[in-house]
């Protein structure tokens, strides 16, 4: 016996959710224009589907759901490189946009993506088979780091992780390692955009390029120094 599960998500209109999903490489293979608004979008063995709600409010919405792969790097790249052909840029704040590729710690390789309608759309790659969340680290900055991007990236909330970020920043007797502040200001910057904080957004964006990196620090953070160019272009 086989069986297959099937988002069904809300959207206000359809066509911004048409012309978000195609450019991911999407094929619309079912679309009602009336009298209610429904469409269906598949990709491989990726299916969603999605209705109109003339009263509904994407920035509002809680809609969420989890598409497990086995090649999250390609479909990140691909995704990429879709939006950027279609919107002349990668959009990574407000609605729509795409999030970095994070390994979370609970053993999955995973980003996140909302579409116009307010969908949170989590692609993820299991990296263990213990799915369960590992400890926290005890050192202040690495713990910070980890609870941060927990809020961000798997809450959605990124004013609890400005607040870990602001905090552990703040310290006057303890100092991050170069790493760790590259990290914790770009993370900090991204969030800050989320929120639309411009202001806070370009200086930690602007104090994350100002760290001074070795080779070697700098190989270290090449995917957080590839979202420092995204949030900074």
């Amino acid at each position: 016996m086989t069986e297959k599960t099937i988002p069904l998500l809300p959207c206000q209109t359809i066509p911004p959710v048409i012309d978000f999903y195609t450019a991911l490489g999407f094929e619309v293979t079912f679309l009602q224009k009336s009298p209610n608004p429904f469409a269906v979008v598949e990709r491989g063995d990726i299916e969603l589907q999605f209705f109109g709600m003339k009263k509904y409010e994407p920035r509002e919405s809680y809609s969420t759901c989890y598409v497990l792969t086995d090649d999250v790097d390609g479909l990140y790249e691909a995704f990429r490189a879709g939006l950027k052909a279609a919107y002349g840029k990668i959009p990574n704040r407000g609605i729509p946009r795409i999030g970095p590729l994070k390994d979370m710690s609970y053993g999955v390789r995973q980003f996140l993506m909302t579409d116009p309608g307010g969908n949170c759309v989590r692609v993820g790659q299991p990296t263990s088979e213990d799915q369960h969340h590992r400890p926290a680290p005890t050192e202040t900055f690495a713990r910070a780091l980890h609870n941060a991007t927990l809020f961000a990236d798997s809450k959605e909330d990124p004013a609890g992780a400005a607040k870990i970020i602001d905090r552990v920043l703040g310290l006057e007797d303890d100092r991050p390692t170069a790493v760790q502040l590259v990290r914790l200001l770009v993370l900090r910057g991204d969030v800050a955009g989320r929120l639309g904080d411009e202001r806070t957004a370009v200086s930690a964006l602007e104090s994350a390029v100002a760290v001074q990196l070795t080779d070697a620090e700098r190989e270290s953070v090449r995917g957080d120094l590839a979202r420092l160019k995204d949030l900074a272009g």
